[in-house]
């Protein structure tokens, strides 16, 4: 799919950094530098540097051209672009943030989200308290929506993965262990409810496979991604925020292969847990789950879409 480096060349002007100065500080090629100029492909890792050195997120700096016939995902991302309030970009990112890290305990109502989302500020009753995690993580998923889009019709891959975690995570409570492991798996067993997860230890080979397996799917399919959905969770390969990770990947998943997305709302939490839970018995509860929201988030697409 065809990049774009002009959000990079920008960001490099505004910032007062020469091309020369970025390669020197990065211990970039000649060759690497001119295939950014060309707009061609680079490796993960030189992104991962630029961005280490200009203290941004890839979206920053890459630009993904699409030539997939999907509205959908122009229309969000046009929005996005255009920071345009009150449109189908503005409302997914409240109803997906508020309903994903409630489904996850966030004590935040949806107006307090629609209200960071729009003002960079917190609205609270008096002596009523906010966890400063729950606004953290709010305005990270913000975020995280905003790189998802730039890379949706992208192969899924453990960087993008993991990336979806570091941003969510970055600057919590959480950030501050060093056990924790923002942005890469688990060093500690972790369990869900009663059921065990992958071991620490396993987990870069499980995830290794899942990836293999469904990257060679030729043309995906809603219940293809219901599964994935299974398997990662499953897994349990980050320490926290698992759930969140996974959710994201099911909306970008959804954009990559033109199949509607959806969002499971937080008052249908248990029967999204219990669709997870028995899955392989009967992966229609967890698939009747996902269409109900998807219906939901159709009649959206319809009111935004329509003339």
């Amino acid at each position: 799919m065809p990049i774009q480096y002009r959000k990079l060349f920008q960001l490099l002007s505004d910032k007062g950094i020469s091309k020369t100065e970025l390669q020197k500080r990065i211990g970039m090629s000649s060759t690497t530098m001119a295939k950014l100029s060309k707009n061609e492909n680079v490796s993960m890792k030189i992104i991962e540097e630029i961005c280490r050195v200009l203290n941004c997120q890839p979206g920053d700096i890459i630009e993904m051209i699409s030539h997939i016939d999907n509205p959908l995902l122009q229309k969000l991302r046009e929005e996005m672009q255009m920071k345009l309030k009150g449109g189908i970009y503005h409302q997914t990112q409240v109803k997906l943030s508020y309903n994903s890290n409630r489904i996850e305990g966030s004590k935040l109502t949806e107006d307090q989200t629609r209200y960071i989302y729009e003002t960079n500020t917190i609205a609270t009753a008096n002596e009523e308290t906010a966890s400063i995690d729950d606004i953290v993580e709010t305005i990270n998923h913000f975020q995280c929506f905003d790189y998802m889009l730039d890379i949706a019709d992208q192969n899924l891959s453990e960087a993008i993965i993991k990336e979806f975690h570091r941003i969510l995570k970055n600057n919590t409570s959480d950030s501050r262990k060093d056990w924790f492991m923002v942005g890469d798996y688990k060093s500690k067993p972790n369990m869900v409810g009663d059921n065990k997860t992958v071991a620490p230890s396993k987990v870069k080979g499980e995830m290794a496979k899942l990836l293999i397996d469904y990257n060679q799917i030729s043309k995906v399919t809603f219940e293809d991604i219901m599964e994935f959905h299974y398997r990662f969770e499953s897994i349990h390969p980050f320490q926290d925020g698992n759930g969140r990770v996974g959710r994201m990947i099911m909306f970008k998943e959804c954009l990559k292969n033109n199949i509607e997305p959806f969002i499971i709302e937080e008052k249908h939490k248990q029967f999204y847990y219990r669709g997870l839970n028995n899955f392989l018995e009967e992966r229609g509860y967890l698939l009747d789950t996902c269409f109900s929201a998807q219906d939901r988030y159709k009649e959206m697409i319809e009111y935004f879409t329509k003339e």
